[in-house]
């Protein structure tokens, strides 16, 4: 039980390194090392060592992105949170494209503000171009996954 309490807490690391938030990253991590594939909030908080409103809050976090279902507990008492069917990282790979398109979006309209020719212009152009190829190598990364 140790090795996947290490696991968990290292996976949630990463994803807290990355940008998500750090009980959503343990909670997310937690349902993926899961056998049963889904847990109470009170099981998460127990495993989690947490309390139940760290926990209501990492849930609401990862069903609104798509990445964790709420649902009915077949004895109808209470809830079960369980990852989205499919893939998670696919859901995370999408995120990042919307995040691009944003990104892309604010890059268009400040560029279109600044001098042409200026070097704030010129740094600005620069970062459209980068996140437009990154965006692109997601979108090809995305495309190759689910080939597979």
């Amino acid at each position: 039980m140790q090795d996947v309490q290490r696991a968990v807490e290292r996976l949630g690391s990463a994803l807290e390194d990355n940008g998500m938030p750090r009980m959503p990253s343990r909670v997310l991590a937690h349902l993926m090392a899961e056998d049963r594939g889904q847990c109470t909030a009170a099981e998460l908080a127990a495993a989690l060592r947490v309390s139940p409103a760290a926990v209501s809050g990492a849930v609401r976090f990862l069903t609104q992105h798509g990445l964790v279902v709420k649902e009915r507990r077949p004895s109808g008492r209470g809830d079960v949170y369980r990852l989205v069917d499919g893939d998670v990282w696919a859901t995370l790979i999408a995120a990042r494209h919307a995040q691009f398109e944003h990104y892309l979006a604010s890059l268009d309209a400040a560029v279109s503000l600044l001098e042409p020719g200026s070097p704030g212009r010129a740094r600005f152009e620069s970062t459209r171009q980068c996140i437009a190829l990154a965006q692109e190598c997601v979108a090809e990364l995305a495309e190759r996954w689910s080939a597979t």
